[in-house]
């Protein structure tokens, strides 16, 4: 069993006499969290295991603006699961009961209940005993309510959103290779195919406005993807180093008008090839890390024509670390410089990025 309970405050302030492109706004907004979670598992045979577990949420959200509707949501998720072992093969299926109740406070609108159901099943396989490859597939249904992030952070009024639907089908593969001696120490790759039906995929479209982006719906949108990635373990004399690789395909098209001109379009800000390249060496108590990422071209909208095309972007960035014990206590210095090229990139048009810029942290660890 388990539980918790969080406040969260934020402050908007957008003042004009700063920054002569904004208007002004002076909101405050409270919002307060409640989660209660109990699960149990229990193993009738060796090869068999059942479980049951259910969670409750409360939220609600106040704010200074005006005709806020001030919501609260009660949420009840139960979930019972079942999963086998015979030998290398494991499966597993589950379903998930999903309850949602919004009450508006400060409106006479009456809000639906929602009650969805969401079944997966799992399945991997180690076909051999001598080479630690296993094999892995799976079938999921996600359901996603609307965040009050997504609903109510605006400057008047309320966002309307239905839940996302998704569907997901994936199938992949990993492999490990271990050496206890010698420079090389082993290698994990792991590649994953997928593929994903979404019905009312909520997207965040950009406005003037950097705080309150436009929330919206999209009808009906298909993701067919690839995940890989290859890390591997050198030791030379006392230094550890782990350089890893991973790129990403994403085909993510939108089809929820057939008859639109942009039928088929890459949904807004969504890369079709993005990857990173990292590298982390320790010594003693020092360790140094350096990161290459990589986001390649996109467009603005599901109309992918020259006028809302984006430019693809990249960063390196390197930081290093030094520890420290005092008493039993252990204390980390961290030393990064991000963009260490300066390039002048926008993840978001019109909203550019940092260039070089420098951060010094220090963490206490009890």
């Amino acid at each position: 069993m388990s539980g918790k309970y969080a406040y969260d405050y934020l402050h908007y302030l957008a003042d004009p006499r700063l920054d002569v492109t904004a208007m002004y706004v002076d909101n405050h907004y409270r919002q307060q969290e409640a989660y209660f979670s109990a699960a149990h598992r229990f193993k009738p045979f060796r090869w068999w295991a059942l479980s049951l577990a259910t969670d409750f949420q409360w939220n609600s959200l106040d704010a200074d603006l005006r005709d806020f509707v001030y919501p609260m949501r009660y949420a009840g998720y139960g979930a019972a699961a079942t999963s086998f072992e015979f030998g290398g093969l494991k499966l597993s299926a589950s379903v998930l009961y999903t309850y949602i109740h919004d009450v508006l406070r400060a409106s006479e609108a009456e809000m639906d209940d929602r009650h969805q159901l969401s079944p997966a099943v799992i399945a991997s396989w180690k076909p051999f005993r001598a080479i630690d490859l296993e094999l892995r597939a799976f079938y999921k249904k996600n359901y996603r309510m609307p965040t009050f992030n997504d609903l109510y952070y605006t400057f008047t009024g309320v966002s309307w959103l239905e839940p996302e639907e998704t569907t997901q089908y994936d199938f992949g593969a990993t492999w490990h290779l271990i050496r206890g001696k010698g420079w090389f120490r082993g290698v994990d790759v792991q590649a994953d195919v997928y593929f994903n039906q979404i019905d009312n995929k909520i997207v965040a479209m950009p406005t003037s406005n950097q705080f309150r982006w436009t929330m919206m719906n999209l009808g009906y949108v298909e993701i067919l993807g690839i995940d890989a990635a290859a890390q591997g373990y050198f030791r030379f004399g006392p230094v550890d180093v782990s350089p890893r690789v991973s790129y990403t395909f994403q085909r993510a098209r939108d089809l929820s008008d057939p008859d639109s001109e942009w039928y088929g379009g890459q949904v807004a800000y969504i890369p079709l090839h993005s990857c990173s390249v990292t590298l982390g060496a320790a010594y003693r108590d020092w360790s140094f890390n350096y990161s290459f990422i990589y986001t390649g071209e996109r467009y603005e909208s599901s109309a992918n024509i020259p006028e809302n095309y984006a430019q693809p972007w990249y960063t390196h960035d390197i930081s290093l670390t030094k520890s420290f014990l005092f008493n039993g206590w252990e204390l980390q210095a961290t030393a990064l410089v991000n963009n260490i090229l300066n390039q002048q990139y926008e993840v978001v048009k019109c909203y550019p990025m940092p260039g070089t810029n420098f951060m010094i942290k220090v963490n206490f660890i009890l």
